[in-house]
């Protein structure tokens, strides 16, 4: 009778070790999964602070010559109508 207890203990830790070593190989994927995300997010978030300092830098040139340009046909659209009433 001890025997076959003995055996059954036996059994039920071993069925408790497998069980682990499968939810630790289970948890070290999920971590590497985690990981890989991790580092996408990270690309994609230099990507997008690249992104904005371009923007950034091509709304600064548009300003510098866009503005002067605006200011010239304002400039010119008062001469005419001074120039004609």
């Amino acid at each position: 009778m001890t025997f076959q207890r003995d055996e059954d203990i036996l059994a039920t830790l071993r069925e408790i070790r497998d069980d682990q070593r499968a939810l630790l190989a289970q948890v070290q994927a999920q971590r590497e999964l985690a990981e890989q995300q991790m580092a996408q997010s990270r690309q994609r978030i230099e990507e997008s602070v690249g992104l904005q300092r371009e923007a950034l830098r091509r709304q600064r040139t548009i300003t510098v010559v866009a503005l002067p340009a605006l200011l010239l046909c304002i400039a010119a659209i008062a001469w005419l109508l001074l120039r004609y009433f």
